[in-house]
């Protein structure tokens, strides 16, 4: 049974930095991508960040480029992926999700989609000004 759990969300003021931590079970982690997406009241749900290629390529959203960075850590049984976000500003207030499935799907020509298998639960990061 595939689980997505995220973890890390919290309350922050602009400038300042976060990590959100993913772990994901039950994948077999050679063929997946997992990646982070957000949403905030009243968007559209937005790709982030994924990591594929057993770690080896990321993929960013332009806009985000060169403030959060995306990794991966393989354990046996267990993939954990973690999203370090730097000089955080207030419209990066959203929920957070985590996802899992394949590249393919999930980028295409240089996008993320939220084309994915499974999905977290969410968790929360709020920006102050």
């Amino acid at each position: 049974q595939v689980q997505v759990v995220e973890s890390g969300g919290g309350s922050v003021q602009a400038g300042g930095s976060l990590r959100l931590s993913c772990a994901v079970s039950g994948y077999p982690y050679s063929s997946n991508c997992i990646g982070w997406f957000r949403q905030a009241p009243g968007e559209e749900r937005e790709g982030v960040a994924v990591i594929y290629d057993g770690g080896d390529t990321t993929q960013y959203a332009d806009a985000l480029k060169g403030r959060f960075t995306i990794s991966q850590d393989n354990a046996e049984n267990t993939v954990t992926v973690y999203l370090q976000m730097n000089s955080l500003k207030p419209e990066d207030t959203a929920t957070y999700y985590c996802a899992a499935g394949f590249a393919a799907l999930m980028v295409v020509a240089g996008r993320i989609r939220p084309d994915v298998n499974y999905w977290g639960q969410g968790t929360q990061v709020t920006v102050s000004s």
